[in-house]
């Protein structure tokens, strides 16, 4: 069974102004989810679904659709929205947005029953880290609790343009993820690369620090994993108006608790992503040099 992509696509891009998953980048108008599904048909994956917001279906569908990629992959869409809660909770008073990533995986629960993979809808990861995850989840078909994730070296994830957020990786030595840490407020300084944590200090990073760029793969267990433990969250956070439900959350739970291994990936791919508007002409240019260089 050919794996499936999962695209969580329904976050507006506060930062960068407007629905940036519709903005061509490419020199066709090409928008940066266009390379990432043509990636993953090449890479062998059979089905993309996409996890967005009602409020802009009709726009999303209008550009999204299985004739845009020429009917070689087919394309399902669900719901991430505020009060999609399990039985027993209710949005509080003020809330404004969902409950965070792996609350988005959450709404795909009832249309994946294979392995599948995860990315941004923002995010462009490059050919060969489709390659490698696909080539992985297709060794595990039938299996549960084995994940993996692509990871990329932290300075070719920065912005110039401002900060940015990463899940910053601990591994074995034999390529086992052992933890990730959320890490806001990231950004080169004239020290190196440091984030600042909640009070303002600012910590050194390592360039060479594994990251993960929501590159995830996992087998369909991980969805009544993620539940009940959403669960869990909601009872702990779940009166907080700005509580988010990360995935680095969950899978540092799985691994603690042993219920599940992550297999840290490597790529030759090189990451970049608009997270600012300003980021925008740094992306053109590297996709019009891929066109030149023949890639797509």
């Amino acid at each position: 069974m050919k794996p499936t992509l999962l695209v969580l696509a329904a976050g507006m891009g506060s930062r960068y102004g407007g629905l940036k998953q519709m903005d061509g980048v490419g020199p066709n108008g090409e928008t940066i989810l266009d390379y990432s599904v043509t990636d993953a048909i090449r890479a062998g994956f059979g089905r993309v679904v996409f996890v967005i917001r009602h409020s802009f279906a009709d726009q999303f569908q209008a550009h999204v659709n299985a004739d845009r990629y020429g009917g070689r992959i087919a394309v399902d869409y669900v719901y991430q929205e505020l009060d999609a809660l399990p039985e027993g909770f209710t949005v509080p008073e003020g809330r404004e947005k969902p409950w965070g990533t792996n609350h988005a995986i959450l709404m795909a629960k009832d249309a994946i029953h294979e392995p599948f993979a995860i990315i941004n809808a923002d995010d462009f990861y490059g050919r060969d880290a489709f390659r490698v995850i696909a080539g992985h989840l297709r060794t595990l078909e039938g299996s549960q609790g084995r994940y993996c994730m692509v990871g990329y070296r932290l300075e070719n994830t920065l912005s110039e343009h401002g900060s940015v957020s990463r899940g910053v990786c601990r591994t074995s030595p034999d390529g086992l993820l052992l933890g990730m840490t959320e890490r806001t407020s990231i950004a080169r300084t004239p020290d190196g690369i440091a984030y600042r944590d909640a009070d303002g200090s600012q910590h050194p990073l390592d360039p060479g620090a594994v990251v993960s760029m929501n590159l995830f793969g996992f087998t369909p267990d991980y969805f009544d994993k993620s539940q009940a433990l959403f669960v869990d969250f909601l009872r702990a956070h779940g009166s907080e108006l700005k509580s988010e439900y990360y995935i680095p959350f969950a899978v540092n739970t799985f691994i603690a608790n042993g219920s599940a291994t992550m297999t840290v990936l490597r790529t030759t791919a090189r990451w970049f992503g608009v997270t600012y508007h300003e980021d925008r002409p740094l992306v053109v240019e590297r996709l019009r040099r891929l066109h030149e260089q023949g890639e797509y």
